[in-house]
C-alpha cells in the first residue's frame, strides 16, 4: 500500500478498535542504574581481511551527548552498525543497558528496545504532510494491520505538535515534506524517530548540506534532547562538534585514538598526527 492510501486509512473514523493503545513504555528490562546506557568492549570486524573494528571499546552514560569523530574508514559507520544489529561482530560484547544483549537481537528487536538512528540522507514521504510524516512514525511500531485501523486522539496529537515545536517545524505541519529545504527534511527525520520515544539516538553526519542558519537550529535541538535521550553524533565539522560536544571519542583504524573535551582531543598529538594531518 502506498504511503497515501496508507495515510487515506488512517483518517478513517468509522473504526474505533479498543485494542488500539499509547505507544509502549520504555523496554522494560532495559537497566542504567550503573549509569552507561551503551556498553561497547573489545568488539573486532573484518571484511575480506580488513579489520573495521578492531577490539573497540566505548562506554555512554545514559542521557549523555557523544560525539564521535575520524577520518573516512576509521569504523563509524561499522561501528553504528553493530549497535543496531545491522551486522554482528566478529568478537566483543554490545550491551543497551545492563541486561540488553544486543548481539542476540535483530534490528527489529534493537528499535524496540529504544535504540533510533538517522542516516545522513534524510529519508522521509516527500508526498505526505510533515503532520502526517509524524503520524506514521508514532505508530510504526504496531505493524500495517494495526495502523489501518488506528486514529489520532487528543493526547497523540498533543505529542504531534510538541514534536512539531520541538524540531522548529510548527508552522510547516500542514506542508508537504517534499518541500521543505535539506535542513528541515533532517529536522522532521530526527522528529519521526522521537514519535517513538527512543532512549539511544544515533545521528550520521547531520549538518551535511545546511546553511550556517540550520546548522546552528540543529546544535540547539540535539543539545535539549540530551539528558531525556541518549544521543551519540557522527560528524565532520568540526566547529559544531565543539558547539554541543561534552564528550568527544576520536576513532582511527577501528579502535578509539583518544576521548575527552574537543579541546583536550584537538591538542592530543596522536590526534594532530593521524586526524588533522600534523607530524606529533
Amino acid at each position: 500500500m502506498k504511503p497515501l492510501e496508507l495515510l487515506q486509512e488512517l483518517r478513517r473514523r468509522d473504526r474505533v478498535f479498543p485494542f488500539i493503545d499509547e505507544a509502549p513504555p520504555p523496554h522494560p528490562r532495559l537497566d542504567t542504574r550503573h549509569g552507561p546506557i551503551l556498553y561497547v568492549e573489545g568488539i573486532t570486524k573484518s571484511f575480506d581481511g580488513f579489520k573495521a573494528l578492531d577490539d573497540l571499546t566505548l562506554y555512554v552514560g545514559d542521557g549523555e551527548l557523544r560525539c564521535l569523530i575520524g577520518p573516512n574508514g576509521a569504523g563509524k559507520t561499522t561501528l553504528m552498525d553493530v549497535i543496531t544489529g545491522k551486522t554482528q561482530p566478529d568478537t566483543g560484547h554490545a550491551w543497551f543497558g545492563q541486561r540488553l544483549n544486543l548481539l542476540r537481537m535483530n534490528e527489529h528487536d534493537i528499535a524496540q528496545a529504544g535504540i533510533g538512528r538517522k542516516f545522513q540522507k534524510p529519508t522521509v514521504y516527500e508526498n505526505l504532510t510533515v503532520h502526517e510524516n509524524l503520524e506514521l512514525a508514532m505508530h510504526a511500531h504496531r505493524g500495517l494491520m494495526t495502523s489501518l485501523f488506528w486514529r489520532l486522539d487528543g493526547e497523540q496529537r498533543d505529542r504531534v505538535d510538541e514534536i512539531l515545536e520541538l524540531i522548529g517545524l510548527k508552522e510547516e505541519g500542514h506542508r508537504a515534506a517534499g518541500l521543505l529545504s535539506h535542513g528541515q527534511k533532517q529536522w522532521l527525520e530526527v522528529g519521526s524517530l522521537l514519535m517513538q520515544n527512543p532512549r539511544l539516538l544515533l545521528v550520521d553526519e547531520p549538518v551535511a548540506g545546511m546553511t550556517p542558519a540550520e546548522t546552528e537550529a540543529t546544535a540547539e535541538l540535539l543539545v535539549s534532547l540530551a539528558g531525556k535521550h541518549s544521543v551519540v553524533v557522527v560528524e565532520h565539522d568540526m566547529e559544531f562538534v565543539r558547539s554541543i560536544a561534552r564528550t568527544v571519542t576520536v576513532l582511527h583504524q577501528g579502535s578509539v585514538l583518544a576521548e575527552g573535551t574537543m579541546d583536550q582531543v584537538q591538542n592530543d598529538p596522536k590526534v594532530r598526527e593521524v586526524y588533522l594531518g600534523e607530524e606529533a
